[in-house]
């Protein structure tokens, strides 16, 4: 079966008229997702005009500035060029997944609805709490569920099978899915943790699981830190 990917791009005006550039620092990253790419280089001429510098790049996306499904990579190039972000879209899925990759603040614009907006702090700390209360319950586990997508661009099977390989004393199940159905999950009340492998938005829905459901992106940062650490501690 052949997919075609069609790109929803907005052709509407936008307002900018409650974009408060007060409280905005000097140095600016803009991100967007595919929607307001091609009102990128308004924004950024209008903040330009106001006396700010703006940053704008990419990684593995298309576009520079854009934000594509679980990917900051567009932010997390330049986090280290910039005073904060400011992201122009809706909602706030993409934006916290900033706040929680650079440790920036995160400022938000709503060009449909002229709001402007700031990701709390304190919101983040409580989802970086949980995400290392899930991590410790996975080490603490034995019995573990590797959530596997069979969605493109969400296949990460052959990671899942890594993983299952070198988690010994461990044991393992993977579960392949293409919509995830919760009420499936409580079939296998054997299992003490879930790994999701897939669009971290499942994180959304943590409450629907019946046990821990922790992120594999933040065991494999969690470990990467350590392993810094670690090796900052021998030398």
């Amino acid at each position: 079966m052949k997919i075609m990917m069609v790109e929803g791009r907005y052709k509407g005006e936008i307002d900018l008229s409650n974009l408060d550039t007060n409280v905005l620092p000097k140095r600016i990253g803009l991100a967007t997702t595919v929607q307001f790419l091609d009102y990128v280089d308004e924004i950024k001429q209008f903040l330009q005009s106001k006396g700010k510098e703006i940053f704008v790049d990419k990684m593995r996306q298309k576009y520079e500035g854009q934000l594509l499904g679980c990917d900051q990579g567009a932010a997390v190039k330049i986090k280290d060029n910039v005073d904060a972000f400011l992201y122009i879209g809706t909602g706030v899925f993409h934006p916290l997944g900033i706040s929680l990759n650079v440790d920036k603040e995160v400022f938000c614009y709503d060009p449909l609805h002229a709001i402007m907006s700031k990701i709390d702090r304190k919101q983040v700390e409580r989802y970086n709490a949980k995400r290392k209360g899930a991590y410790l319950r996975f080490l603490q586990s034995k019995e573990i569920g590797f959530l596997v997508s069979l969605k493109p661009g969400q296949n990460n099977f052959k990671k899942a099978v890594e993983w299952k390989s070198k988690l010994n004393g461990k044991n393992c199940y993977i579960f392949a899915f293409d919509t995830l159905d919760f009420n499936q999950v409580e079939n296998f009340p054997f299992i003490e943790c879930w790994v999701n492998t897939a669009c971290n938005r499942i994180l959304d829905d943590y409450d629907k699981f019946p046990k821990p459901l922790v992120d594999l992106s933040d065991i494999e940062k969690m470990e990467s830190d350590l392993n810094t650490k670690l090796l900052e501690i021998r030398t």
